[in-house]
């Protein structure tokens, strides 16, 4: 090597660790972006597709949110034809006797919530199923019914409700039965 591709190469080296400390040293000073969760609450996109929520007592059981889900993920029996009673707004006839989704199995694709007619099954917000066994994450959304909620309370909302004001906030509204904000949900076009 001749000395002048030799003081190349160190030239080239300085300049090279002058632009990764110039880019390093500019980031270094910044305040933090990293959520310190559950602390603080996340942020997500106002159409989040979360663990769903169910609406048991519209659910007529025609099984179509099962013919559209493109991982047969959702698992529907019932005792016989169920359907909308017009002046109560509930569905009728038939027992549900079971609603289940396999969240092993789920792409969270939204698929099964379109081509419902009674608009009963759509995408939550809660982002978080975490369990110890592969049976939990098989959600029963019957039995769920029958305790007044539409979405299951995973297992870090019920350990810091007590000691995190918004994880209370959002354990209460999944106790209540209360469904998430719908706001920003794609319309049905009809």
């Amino acid at each position: 090597m001749s000395a002048p591709g030799y003081f190349r190469n160190i030239y080239d080296t300085v300049v090279s660790i002058a632009i990764g400390m110039k880019i390093t040293l500019k980031y270094c000073f910044q305040k933090t972006v990293t959520v310190q969760y559950p602390e603080q609450r996340l942020t997500f996109a106002p159409r989040y597709r979360g663990i769903h929520e169910f609406e048991a007592d519209q659910c007529i059981a025609c099984d179509l949110c099962a013919k559209a889900c493109p991982v047969d993920c959702i698992y529907i029996d019932k005792t016989a034809p169920r359907k909308i009673d017009k002046k109560t707004g509930k569905a009728s006839g038939g027992e549900l006797l079971r609603f289940a989704i396999d969240y092993s199995k789920c792409l969270f694709c939204a698929l099964c919530t379109e081509p419902c007619p009674t608009e009963c099954i759509h995408m939550g917000k809660l982002h978080d199923l975490s369990c110890y066994s592969r049976e939990d994450v098989v959600v029963e959304f019957a039995e769920l019914d029958k305790k007044g909620q539409r979405t299951p309370i995973p297992l870090w909302m019920e350990r810091n409700a007590e000691k995190i004001p918004w994880v209370k906030e959002e354990y209460e509204r999944v106790k209540a039965g209360k469904l998430a904000t719908t706001a920003a949900d794609i319309k049905p076009v009809k």
